[in-house]
């Protein structure tokens, strides 16, 4: 069957389609994605502006009609912080339900962890033993680890690029003072989790996943072979090398950068200091990046709830 992951996040509404059967790898067909910026129609208060959450209903309308075009037999729609967090949340859950049809899964910042630690758990296979995850999105940041598909810690904090970039770096480009508020800012909040990752085990594994920080290793990062595939390895050191670098260029020239798309040119900055203080604070030298995160978790979750009759995430 075609199913069809609509991930609504705070940055952008990305559809994927893929061909996708119980106990089968999953095969992409479409991927197409609309950026929205959440962050920046948030009111003082909390709430998403009218502004904000018709652009949401605009993605979410083309998502749909791009689903229909290429049959798509069940369209799963997620959200994730951004419309959680939002003061008028279910004012926007209701409105994006009508826009799509179909019922709309708010996630817990934790079940976000573990649907993208079941994803990468399963794209390096049993034999890459235990993982330590990371995972930084528009809103917020998660972690996970464990050695098996469930992970024994699995948690999220109020980190993303988006929303840090609103918060401490909202001039372009931004200064070293704004970033250094910033990654004070990011040791304080990442403490409690540092400290319960680090009373696990030592992972073989450390992994990092999210268009984030994939555009930070199509920058800092370098091709290896290993685990019969090709793989984008980063190490701290590099990622460090190029924040005062890209915190000195407006957001205009950064997506002239290899791998910074237009829509990460304005959090390309927060997400790398944000990334770099949680690789310290874990004691990483380099994390691999995983091509599956969020979407592929939802999808493989699914299809298992089919092996069993389930019907839901």
């Amino acid at each position: 069957m075609r199913l069809g992951i609509l991930d609504i996040g705070s940055n952008t509404v990305h559809l994927l389609a893929a061909d996708a059967r119980p106990g089968g790898r999953p095969h992409a067909t479409t991927s197409d994605r609309s950026v929205v910026r959440l962050m920046r129609f948030l009111t003082p208060e909390g709430a998403i502006s009218e502004e904000g959450v018709q652009a949401l209903v605009d993605a979410v309308a083309r998502a749909r009609r791009i689903a229909e075009d290429e049959r798509v037999d069940t369209l799963l729609a997620t959200a994730t912080s951004a419309v959680r967090e939002a003061l008028n949340g279910e004012e926007v859950m209701a409105r994006i339900e009508r826009a799509l049809g179909s019922p709309l899964q708010v996630l817990t910042g934790e079940e976000e962890a573990e649907l993208t630690f079941l994803a990468v758990r399963r794209w390096f296979g049993w034999d890459a033993g235990r993982i330590l995850l990371l995972d930084i999105g528009g809103g917020s940041f998660e972690f996970a680890a464990g050695g098996d598909e469930l992970p024994e810690v699995a948690a999220s904090v109020p980190l993303g690029a988006g929303r840090m970039t609103v918060q401490f770096l909202p001039e372009d480009p931004p200064g070293e003072d704004a970033v250094e508020r910033l990654r004070v800012h990011a040791r304080e909040v990442l403490a409690p989790v540092a400290d319960r990752l680090n009373a696990l085990p030592a992972p073989d594994h450390l992994v990092g996943s999210s268009k984030a920080i994939r555009s930070l290793a199509n920058l800092a990062g370098r091709e290896v072979s290993g685990l019969g595939f090709d793989r984008t390895v980063m190490s701290r050191s590099s990622l460090k090398s190029w924040i005062p670098r890209l915190a000195r260029i407006p957001a205009s020239a950064r997506q002239e950068l290899p791998g910074i798309t237009p829509d990460r040119t304005f959090q390309i900055v927060a997400a790398a200091v944000c990334l770099h203080t949680a690789m310290k604070m874990l004691d990483i030298d380099e994390i691999e990046v995983s091509p599956w995160a969020l979407r592929e978790g939802v999808l493989l979750r699914y299809t298992e709830s089919m092996t069993w009759g389930g019907a839901g995430i």
